[in-house]
Formats: structure tokens, sequence, C-alpha cells
């Protein structure tokens, strides 16, 4: 007898990252950023004078206390994870029970809708503007509609690279009994971070991530902030050794460096900003194939476009990794080398597309 699968399960396909390998990699919104050899060299030794045979710290509590403290939070409302993904996971499938309705947005971060499904809860799409800004008393009003037990964004969001400033939020905390849980991923790109005011509020969890400005993607090293009641319940849920001996020993290293995190994140905002006038002064050249190019508050450019599989493929051709999505182009920014040879390759790929309507 064969064994099944259950249904949620049988229709899965494991995550595929873009294939291949390319000379140039704007498609998973990372820093572009190494580290420098002193650094290198300090973790390098750290790292080789850690006690490999032992299990790490299960509270993570020194790279809690150097996030804290980059951060000027309080210690005792943090929680470390294997990947701000993880902590989406254990969220979702310990604070909410099978059946029970989380609200997500249009046009965000994937991975809310998909651990909600699989742990069975109820998933309710709250459509955006037109302009794929949210309107926070259409989403206060869905989330009441809906008798939701949460609602989940990423903020700025992942993809549109638009915000919601910090008076909107209040507006929706405020207005909500249900927990918020506010995905802050490229907020250190952006100065509307909840962080500061979180005390004030019972019922909101911000993630934060290593992955973006911090330039860690490769350690998987995300952390939750909350009031000391949600803080004792994910680190009750989250599995004993979550965040192992190597991360947490890199991130508190790393996050003990504030005049060089800041220093890296003011390079990639500018480096950001030069990309997007870039690409704005082409779309007003190719205005039929470059329809919108929206006002980014991260690392990243998108771009509406109803050329999206062409030119993401000629940009591959060119050997330029970008992240294409139906109607869309995200781009991230990279180096100023990075980013001149992505305006040069998608430069030539107008003129061609734009030679080819010419000729219809």
């Amino acid at each position: 007898m064969q064994y099944q699968l259950n249904q949620k399960l049988a229709d899965l396909v494991p995550y595929d990252p873009i294939q291949g390998t390319y000379q140039i990699r704007l498609d998973a919104n990372e820093s572009y950023i190494s580290l420098p050899g002193e650094l290198r060299r300090q973790i390098g030794e750290a790292v080789a004078a850690l006690p490999l045979n032992r299990y790490p710290d299960p509270l993570s509590q020194k790279v809690n206390e150097a996030f804290a403290a980059y951060y000027g939070l309080d210690p005792d409302c943090i929680t470390s994870g294997n990947g701000s993904d993880e902590l989406i996971s254990i969220i979702t499938s310990c604070f909410l029970e099978s059946g029970d309705t989380i609200v997500t947005l249009e046009h965000d971060f994937s991975m809310y809708a998909f651990y909600s499904s699989l742990y069975e809860l109820k998933v309710e799409v709250c459509p955006k503007r037109q302009d794929l800004t949210i309107d926070v008393d259409r989403l206060i009003a869905f989330c009441k509609e809906t008798h939701a037990k949460a609602v989940v964004f990423s903020n700025p969001c992942n993809p549109t690279s638009l915000g919601v400033g910090r008076t909107e939020i209040r507006r929706l905390l405020n207005a909500l009994d249900c927990l918020v849980i506010l995905d802050e991923a490229y907020m250190d790109f952006w100065d509307q971070s909840m962080l500061p005011e979180l005390s004030a509020y019972d019922n909101c969890i911000i993630l934060k991530t290593c992955s973006k400005a911090l330039g860690l993607a490769g350690i998987r090293l995300g952390f939750a902030v909350a009031g000391k009641t949600i803080t004792r319940a994910l680190r009750a849920a989250k599995s004993p050794y979550n965040t192992d001996m190597i991360a947490q020993t890199i991130g508190t290293i790393l996050l003990q460096q504030p005049d060089y995190l800041h220093a890296c994140t003011a390079q990639i905002t500018e480096h950001a900003k030069q990309l997007y006038q870039g690409i704005t002064q082409l779309q007003s050249k190719y205005p039929n194939i470059l329809e919108q190019v929206y006002n980014s508050r991260t690392n990243f450019v998108y771009v509406r476009t109803s050329y999206d599989a062409q030119l993401y493929q000629m940009l591959l051709d060119a050997s330029i990794a970008i992240r294409r999505f139906r109607g869309f182009l995200r781009i991230c920014t990279g180096s100023s080398e990075e980013n001149a040879a992505l305006l040069e390759a998608l430069t030539q790929s107008l003129q061609t597309l734009s030679a080819k309507e010419e000729s219809l």
C-alpha cells in the first residue's frame, strides 16, 4: 500500500529560486556590500572558538541584547529566529487556530498566505488601491467584517516598495483588537518604524531581519519584537535551539558595529535612489513599455510593465537577474557599477522592444 500525502502537502512544490549563474544578481533584495576584512577576521576567530559540540543558547541572550542596543529596545521584548520566515511560521501556527481568519493584502510577501494556508487558517485578502497603496480605513473595516484574528503585511511593502506612515499605523493599531503583525524587513531604509512606540500596544508584533540592510542573508537571523506577554508566548512556542550558535555569534558581532551598519544603510539607500532616478528617466522615454515606476521606500525599485516577460528574459540574456511578477518587475539596487550595467542593458532592451513596436 502506497502512502498518500494529504492534499495540502500533495499540491506543494519546493521553493525554487532563480536557476543559473549570472554576473549580476538584483533579484533577491540582498545587500551588495560584502563584510570588510577586519570584520571577517573577527568573525572567523569567534566562530573558530565556538564549542560546536554543545547546543546554542536557547534564548539567544547575547544577540538579543546586541539587537536591542542597536535599535534602542528592551531585550526582554525580543525573540530571535532562524530568519523572519521561521517567526512567521511560529506566529501563524501558534497564535491562531485552525479555521481562524487571518487578513493579508494584495501585492505582498507570499509567505504570509503560504504559512497561513499550511496551518489551515482562513486567508482573506484585502485589496489595495489601484496605485498599490494601502487604504487603512478599508483595511480596518475589512478586518472587522471578516472577524479576523490577525492581520499581517510588510511595511514598507515587498514587492511594491511603498510604505504606510506611522500616523496611519497608529490608527490601525488603535482601531483593531486582533493581532497586528508588521513586517519591517525594509524599514531600515525609511524613517517610519513603529519600534520606538511598540510598548504602547499589546496587540502588535514587529518582525525584523538581518538579511537586507544588515547584509547577513546567508546566516538566517530574524527577530520578533512585541510586548512581554506575547514575547513570553513566542519564546515558549519556538523550538528550544532555533537560532544556531554561528548565527548568534555573527549577528552579535555585526550588531555591535553601529557606525559601520549605518554607513552601509546610507550607501544602499543612496544607490537605490540613483537606480530609481535612472529607471524613471527611462520610463519618460519609453512610457508605453515602462508604464509606471513606484516611489520606493526600500532598496529596490518596482515597475509596472506589460512587457515583464520580455524584459526579464532580455536581462537574463545579459547575465543580469531581477525578479518578475505578472505585470511587474522588481529590481534591487546593486553597487554603482552593477546599477550602471543594469541601466545600460535595460536601455538596450527598451530600444529593441520599441523598434519592434514601431515596425508593427
